[in-house]
Parts: C-alpha cells; sequence; structure tokens
C-alpha cells in the first residue's frame, strides 16, 4: 500500500489552525484544478492519435530488426565474427536504455508530444546515415546504432503513457493491445522488408533506408495529429491528475509497489528471451539449412533470405494473434480473478519453454517441424505484450508512469536484449573456437539453449507478481479517486467566491 509519503496529491490543510483565510483557501485549493481546465480530447481526435502512434511503433520495430534480417550480408561485408555481429543490437540497446530514465523523467514533467518529436528526428537522421558506412568503417556503423537507440528511447518512453491518458477501462486494454501488437509486427517486417529491400536492389545498404523514409510520413503526422493530454485524463474525464515530486520520489515508490518490480523483473526475462531469438533464428535456420545440405554455404555479400522472410511472417502473425488472445483472455478473465493478467504472463513464458527446446534441437533434422514449434513458441510468448503494457498502466500512478516505463526499459533492456544477442555470440565464438571438429551451426544451437531457461526464470517472477497485484491496482484507484474529489472541492470552493447563492460539492448543494 501506499504511505503518506508517497501518495503525489498536493496536500492542503482545512484546519482552523493552518492560519488561512476564507479567501486564501479558496484560491489555494481552486490553484489545484487550474493546470488541467482544458477541453477533453474527443474520440476521434483520440483514435487519429493512436493510428499515428502505432505507425510509428511499427517503425520503431521495424527499424530495429532490418539489421537481423541481413546479418549475414553485414557479417560477409565486414568481415566480423558472431559475437562481434552481436555487437550492433548491443550498443543499439545500451544508448536505448541509457537515456530512457531522461526520457521518463522529462516525460512526467513537459511535453510528452515535443520529446517524441525531437527524438523521432534523431532517429531518423542517424538511421539513415548509418546505411552510407564504408567496409573499413565498421566503428561508424557500431557509433550510428547506438544514437539511434537515443530517438527510439523517446518515444517508446512516452508513446504508452499517453495512450493511457486518452483512454480508460476496458477501452484502455483493447487501445494497448493494438499499440503493442506492433511489435512483433514490425519486428517481423524488419526481417522482411530489410531481406527483401538487399535482394532487391543487390545492396544491404537499402535494408537501412527504408524505414527512415516511412519515418518521414510519421513524423510529420505526429506534429498534426498527436495531442499532448492532461496526465491522468482518462481516470479523471479529462480534468488530469497534477502532482510536483523529486525523480527521488518518483523512484522510491516505484521501488515499494511490488507488483511493478516482479512484474518488471519478467519482462527483463522476456526481452533477454526475445531479444535473443529475434537476432539469431533467421541465421540459426539458415545454418540448419547447411547442416541438412539443403542449400550452399554463403560466402559472398548477398545470402539466401529466404528464413527471414518466413521467420519474419510468422513474427507478424502470431504477434497479432497472440497480442488479441492474450487480450481478450485478460477482458474476460480480469474481472473474476483480479490476478489474472500476470497469471496469463506466466503461462505464455512456461508454454514457451518445451517450444524452444524443441526448436532447438529439432531444427537438423527437419526445418518444417522447427518452423511450427516456433510458431506455437512466439503465439505463448505474444500473449505477454499488451497485457504487461496494461499491469503497468494500472499499478502505478499516472504522474509517474513515464518515470515507471523508462526504469522498466533501462533495467529490461540492461539486463535483457542489451547483452543477450552479444552474449549468445560469445558462446557461440568460444564453443566453436575450444572444439575445431564442431560447425558454427552446433555451436550456436547450443548457445540458444540459454533461451528456455530464462523463460523459466521470468514465469516464476510472474508467478510472484499475481500475490501482490490486486492490492496494488486498489492503492492507485484509491489515489486518482481522492485527487479527483480534490479537484470537485477546488471548483465548488471557486463557484462559492464568485458570488454564488449556492455552492455545488459533487451531488450535494450547500446554502450560502
Amino acid at each position: 500500500m501506499l504511505s503518506h509519503q508517497d501518495t503525489p496529491v498536493p496536500r492542503c490543510s482545512l484546519g482552523s489552525s493552518s492560519g488561512l483565510h476564507y479567501g486564501a483557501l479558496v484560491n489555494s485549493v481552486s490553484s489545484l484544478a487550474l493546470a488541467s481546465d482544458k477541453p477533453p480530447i474527443s474520440q476521434r481526435r483520440a483514435y487519429v492519435a493512436i493510428a499515428v502512434l502505432c505507425y510509428v511503433n511499427l517503425l520503431n520495430y521495424m527499424e530495429r530488426y532490418t539489421i537481423a534480417g541481413v546479418l549475414s550480408d553485414i557479417k560477409n561485408f565486414f568481415l566480423i565474427s558472431d559475437s562481434t555481429a552481436g555487437l550492433l543490437q548491443t550498443v543499439f540497446i545500451c544508448s536505448f536504455l541509457l537515456l530512457a530514465p531522461l526520457f521518463g523523467y522529462l516525460g512526467d514533467r513537459y511535453n510528452r508530444k515535443y520529446i517524441m518529436l525531437c527524438g523521432l528526428s534523431v532517429w531518423l537522421l542517424t538511421a539513415a546515415g548509418s546505411s552510407f558506412v564504408s567496409k573499413s568503417q565498421f566503428w561508424l556503423l557500431i557509433l550510428l546504432r547506438a544514437l539511434v537507440g537515443v530517438g527510439e528511447a523517446s518515444y517508446s518512453t512516452v508513446a504508452p503513457t499517453i495512450i493511457g491518458d486518452l483512454f480508460s477501462g476496458g477501452q484502455r486494454s483493447v487501445m494497448i493491445c493494438i499499440f503493442y501488437i506492433f511489435i512483433p509486427v514490425g519486428s517481423g517486417l524488419g526481417y522482411i522488408t530489410g531481406a527483401g529491400s538487399a535482394n532487391l536492389t543487390g545492396d544491404w545498404r537499402w535494408a537501412l533506408r527504408i524505414t527512415p523514409i516511412m519515418g518521414l510520413v510519421g513524423l510529420v503526422l505526429m506534429v498534426f495529429l498527436c495531442p499532448n493530454p492532461p496526465r491522468g485524463a482518462a481516470e479523471t474525464h479529462g480534468d488530469g491528475v497534477t502532482a510536483h515530486s523529486s525523480y527521488v520520489e518518483d523512484v522510491k515508490y516505484l521501488l515499494k509497489n511490488k507488483s511493478y518490480v516482479w512484474s518488471s523483473l519478467g519482462v527483463t526475462s522476456l526481452a533477454f528471451l526475445t531479444g535473443a531469438l529475434a537476432f539469431w533464428l533467421p541465421t540459426f535456420l539458415a545454418r540448419a539449412h547447411v547442416t541438412q545440405g539443403l542449400r550452399p554455404p554463403c560466402t559472398g555479400e548477398s545470402c539466401n533470405s529466404t528464413d527471414s522472410y518466413i521467420f519474419g511472417a510468422v513474427t507478424v502473425a502470431t504477434g497479432i494473434l497472440g497480442g488479441a488472445l492474450g487480450t481478450t483472455i485478460s477482458r474476460q478473465l480480469r474481472d473474476r480473478f483480479s490476478h489474472a493478467d500476470p497469471l496469463i504472463c506466466a503461462v505464455g513464458m512456461l508454454g514457451s519453454v518445451p517450444c524452444l527446446f524443441i526448436t532447438i534441437f529439432v531444427a537438423s533434422s527437419s526445418i518444417p517441424v522447427t518452423y511450427v514449434f516456433i510458431f506455437f513458441g512466439e503465439l505463448l510468448l505474444s500473449l505477454n505484450w499488451a497485457v504487461l503494457a496494461d499491469i503497468l498502466l494500472y499499478v502505478v500512478v499516472p504522474t509517474r508512469r513515464a518515470t515507471a516505463e523508462a526504469l522498466q526499459i533501462t533495467f529490461g533492456h540492461l539486463l535483457g536484449d542489451a547483452g543477450s544477442p552479444y552474449l549468445l555470440g560469445v558462446i557461440s565464438d568460444a564453443i566453436l573456437s575450444s572444439n575445431p571438429d564442431t560447425t558454427d551451426f552446433r555451436s550456436l544451437m547450443y548457445s540458444l539453449l540459454l533461451c528456455p531457461f530464462m523463460g523459466i526464470l521470468g514465469g516464476v517472477f510472474f508467478l510472484i507478481t499475481t500475490m501482490y497485484i490486486t492490492e496494488d491496482k486498489k492503492a492507485v484507484q484509491q489515489l486518482v479517486e481522492g485527487n479527483l474529489f480534490l479537484r470537485n472541492l477546488a471548483r465548488g470552493l471557486a463557484a462559492c467566491s464568485s458570488g454564488a447563492t449556492s455552492c455545488v460539492f459533487g451531488s450535494s448543494t450547500m446554502p450560502l
């Protein structure tokens, strides 16, 4: 439960000992409402904003995984090892996570639309610039990939909180589901567009130019169509929730929120698992084809991209189905079982574990069977995305959601997918160098065995979350309702001070 010190509601004393005269009391309390006396966002405008945010989120994840779709081409072009190739994703994630707390702090205090626009501009410039790196400048590609993470950190931190302020209840769950479905959809399209662009043009660099071109459209749409709603507007019927607290107080509040802490650990395990699989599975499948004698090894700059196409299509399909299924199950069970959401996440993580084991060991003998279990494994993991975002929005108060998103992104990526692609590459290289008779397929296969164990760990974290989520959700509801009461009180007192013959407080009328 929240302590008195953690409650981010402006406090005022109504006792006679406060020293405030009646007029001063009216001015003090009414000032609570002045910051949010804005007309509520219309439903039509909110839906348009969701469309724009989803489009940019799609591009966000497309750009993130286009490199994975042409990884073999990049390795052959720069003549780098598995571990060095893994650095391309690691440096991106590291810059992404290191700046997320900064954007979280800014997102809870300043105009969120301007923050996203600045970040998106940086992302477009650096992503386009990375496609012009020469063969002798691999270090520059690494640097530009790190700068791409700067831009994406601003968007990923702030955008979900805007959705949380445009919708509430079941409608918010649906909108969050739609927004987060574009994570796997964008990831899958990243493989497809990356490989497709490289095949069409004969140059892997074009894979890095498609999303910046499409991103210019997103930038223009965001300027004209994306609002910056008051924080907490959805829960307070357009009023918004205001509070003034330091960053240290925000962090202390989040660390005391057990549902947030344990679900964030689950998110970290999920990020480790999905980050490693997303980066290495297309390459693993390509090597499996070579191991079975179905195609010759790739030695040139342009490699066979069939696996990137298929894996991308599977990722898109499972992302849509899994996201919709997870949200549907959540909406059906949440009213009857208050701990349903983290339980769904636990089932998704633990259920994917046997699918991953089978995928890893069957790849050397049957590619079709491997794809079947990849499909079911990704489907189960995709149950989590929208549900996890919804959990954060209803266990954290509106004025601290951007900070909560930022810290979850930071630690989720720091201990998750920031290091998992590189770590698996290091393990693969170590196995290959220690045993010359081992093929690159076998070394990568053994390194991938780390993923199922992270799935088990994540499932345990989500099961622990079920123990605290009911209490933490109620605490947020009580705080928002208390803030709304203060605003109604402020309006009533303001009406009294203006010379009205009676004052209305909620459903009661007080004669003067």
